[in-house]
C-alpha cells in the first residue's frame, strides 16, 4: 500500500441538514481517507483529487433519477466518474496517475439514511456499511463495474481485498448473492448502487 502522502487528495462535505446531521452524524475523516487509500491502491497518485458527499434520500434519489434513469428511489451510493490523467491517451498502464499535473479522479455521494436502512441485513453495521460503500464507489471512480455477473465477482473480490488489508473488514459478508429487487444499476457513468 502507497504511504499517506502518496495518497489523492480527498474533499468531504456533509450537506444533509441540521436535523439529519444530529440524528445520524456520521464522522467524514475516516471515511475521505479510506476513500485516499482505495484510489492509491488502484494507482491513483497524489496529484488526483476526489469528492466525498453525504446527502440527504431525497436528495440521492434526485441524482438517481436524473443520471441513472433512476426510479425516483433512494440509493445508497453514487459514483461521478470526472477525470482521467492528464494525458487519458498515455499508456500508463494500469497505474492511474501519470505524475504530471491535478486531476479530478470523481465525485462519491453516500446517503448516510439509506446505508443505515440496509446495514444490519447488508454489512451488519453502520460503519461496515459506509466503507463498503466508499470502497465500492472508489472503485467505480477507477473504472470497476458489476453490469454483469463476471464484473460482479471481480469487483466484489477486489472489495474484500482491499476491505481486509485497510482495516474495515465488514462485521457481516456483504458479498452474497441476493434476490433483491436492489439488483446491479447497469454500467453507465455514473455508477450507481452498491448491489
Amino acid at each position: 500500500m502507497a504511504s499517506i502522502a502518496d495518497h489523492p487528495a480527498v474533499a468531504r462535505r456533509d450537506d444533509r441538514d441540521a436535523a439529519a446531521i444530529s440524528a445520524l452524524p456520521v464522522e467524514l475523516d475516516p471515511l475521505a481517507a479510506l476513500l485516499a487509500a482505495v484510489l492509491a491502491a488502484e494507482g491513483v497518485g497524489a496529484a488526483a483529487e476526489a469528492t466525498l458527499q453525504l446527502v440527504s434520500p431525497a436528495t440521492i434519489a434526485e441524482l438517481k433519477a436524473v443520471h441513472l434513469d433512476g426510479d425516483g428511489n433512494p440509493t445508497d451510493v453514487l459514483s461521478f466518474p470526472i477525470d482521467g490523467p492528464d494525458d487519458p491517451g498515455s499508456d500508463t498502464g494500469s497505474d492511474l496517475d501519470t505524475g504530471a499535473g491535478e486531476w479530478v479522479v470523481g465525485d462519491i455521494v453516500v446517503c448516510p439514511e439509506v446505508a443505515a436502512a440496509q446495514a444490519v441485513g447488508h454489512a451488519g453495521d453502520l460503519d461496515s456499511e459506509l466503507s463498503l460503500l466508499v470502497v465500492h464507489g472508489g472503485l467505480h471512480l477507477c473504472g470497476w463495474d458489476h453490469a454483469d455477473p463476471e464484473q460482479r465477482s471481480a469487483m466484489w473480490d477486489r472489495e474484500r481485498e482491499l476491505m481486509a488489508a485497510l482495516g474495515c473488514a465488514p462485521s457481516r459478508d456483504p458479498w452474497t448473492e441476493s434476490d433483491d429487487a436492489d439488483a446491479p444499476d447497469a454500467g453507465a457513468a455514473p455508477m450507481g448502487g452498491r448491489r
